[in-house]
Order: structure tokens, then sequence, then C-alpha cells
């Protein structure tokens, strides 16, 4: 190793001792037995179960507003277009609770929520506000990594399935997608997972209210505030399981595939029809 490498090991190091500091506080913060009677007390098991329903809500949203987007602004050149682009990113840039106050206004009675409301549907201080709020986080995130996805396949295959009589709609779902299908999923699951942490948007909109809009991360933060440290450490583990299972699987996805399988998988694609 030369010592330019032995160097560069320097800030590796110890942002992994940081990283590992981190979690080693949170696990001996509490005893065993406190954090096993914590993950299975009934205000964590809501959190989680509805951290799973609100985000797998926002991942449908995000993933029917953010894959035909993506598709169209991989696919077509417009006037505008880099404004465009721009503008969808913001959310991207945007704080959390910034987003939360925009879209508390957006759906408030002065605005948006009057017409929900004679509708019958509510969005602030309600379960579908936390899937509103998720679901303006995770779309941007959906849309930027499925646009690269489909911006890589090579069109001459587009041009090769439009000679054997598919329409455009057939292009985009038996070639396209399965092409791209593997880029797709992994910034679905990235999104998913910022879905699952986010907090300051859905703080904003669903508010903070135990059994009812109770997020895994709203529980950290009502059981910190009123010093349940034990509730408040199971759901920051939890949280950071699910989200270390979904980088696992980011990873997985992102792996490169054997030559074999690669050649199998080309040798399939004029098989249209």
């Amino acid at each position: 190793m030369s010592r330019l490498d032995r160097l560069l090991t320097i800030p590796l190091v110890l942002f992994g001792l940081v990283v590992a500091g981190v979690l080693a506080a949170l696990v001996t913060e509490v005893t065993p037995a406190e954090l096993l009677g914590s993950i299975v007390h009934p205000e964590t098991l809501y959190a989680l179960r509805f951290s799973l329903l609100t985000s797998c809500a926002a991942m449908a949203s995000a993933t029917m507003l953010g894959v035909p987007a993506a598709y169209f602004l991989a696919r077509h050149d417009f006037p505008g277009k880099g404004f465009m682009e721009t503008l969808l990113d913001v959310p991207l840039v945007m704080p959390p609770l910034i987003a939360g106050v925009g879209l508390l206004f957006l759906f408030g009675q002065g605005m948006m929520g009057g017409h929900l409301a004679r509708m019958g549907f509510y969005l602030v201080l309600s379960p579908w506000g936390a899937v509103a709020a998720q679901t303006f986080v995770a779309t941007p995130i959906v849309l930027r990594s499925a646009q690269a996805a489909f911006a890589s396949v090579d069109r001459g295959y587009e041009e090769a399935a439009a000679t054997l009589g598919l329409s455009s709609l057939q292009i985009m779902i038996r070639v396209n997608l399965p092409l791209a299908a593997r880029s797709v999923l992994s910034g679905l699951v990235m999104a998913w997972a910022r879905t699952m942490g986010e907090f300051g948007a859905t703080l904003m909109v669903a508010g903070a209210t135990r059994f009812r809009t109770e997020t895994l991360p709203i529980a950290v933060y009502l059981n910190i505030s009123s010093g349940e440290t034990g509730i408040a450490v199971s759901c920051s583990l939890v949280l950071l399981s699910a989200a270390f299972l979904l980088l696992l699987s980011t990873r997985l996805l992102n792996k490169p595939q054997p030559e074999n399988h690669l050649h199998q998988r080309r040798s399939s694609w004029p098989n249209w029809n």
C-alpha cells in the first residue's frame, strides 16, 4: 500500500468509527430487556404498521406519477424541458419542513382543502396527509432514477420493435421497461427508504398524534420529547433495520449480471410476438 493509499484510509476509518459509534450509542442506551419490551410495545407496533401502510401507498402514487413522467422526459425534447426538469428537482433540495409548510397551505382550507372537504376528503391532520407528504418527497427520486434508466436504453431496440408492428405503448411496456427494470427498481427502493424516514413534511401536514398519524420517525420524536427513551430507541432501531434491508436490496439490484445471463436476456429481446 502506497503512502497516498494509507492517507486516504484515514477519512474512511474516521467516518466508519463515527457511524459505528452512532449505532453503538443507540444500542447501549437501553438494556436488552427494556429494548425487547419496547419493540413489542403497542405504540412501536402501531408506528411500524402505520409507516408501512403510508409508505406503500406513497410509493404506489410516486410510481404512477414518476415512471410515466420519466419515460416521457427521457424520450422527448420540448421547449422549456430544462425548466421543467429543474422544477421537478426542487423537492430534492427543498428542506422537508419547508415542503411540509407548502403542502399544509396547499391542502389547507384557503386553497385545495376546501374543495377536497366538500368531497369528504381530508388531508391535513389525517393519515392521508402522511401519504401526501411522503409522495411529494418520493416522486422526484423515482422520476430522476427512472429517467436515467430509460435514457440509457438503446433506441435501436425501439426501432426494431416498431418495424415488427408494436405500438408505442407496447414498446414502452414490453421493451423499455424490461431493459430498464433493474435501475427503475433500484430507484423505487431508494425512494421507499426515503419515505420510511420522512419526518418534517409529515409532521407539518399530518401532525403528530399518537395512534393516528404516528409514523416511526414521529414516534421517535414524541417519545424523546416525553422522556420515553426505550420506545424512541426501539423505533429508531426498527427504522434503521428497515433502511439497512432496503439499501442491501439496492446493492443486489445494482450488482453486475454475469455475461451468460446477459447473453440469454439479449437473445430473448426479439421474441415480442
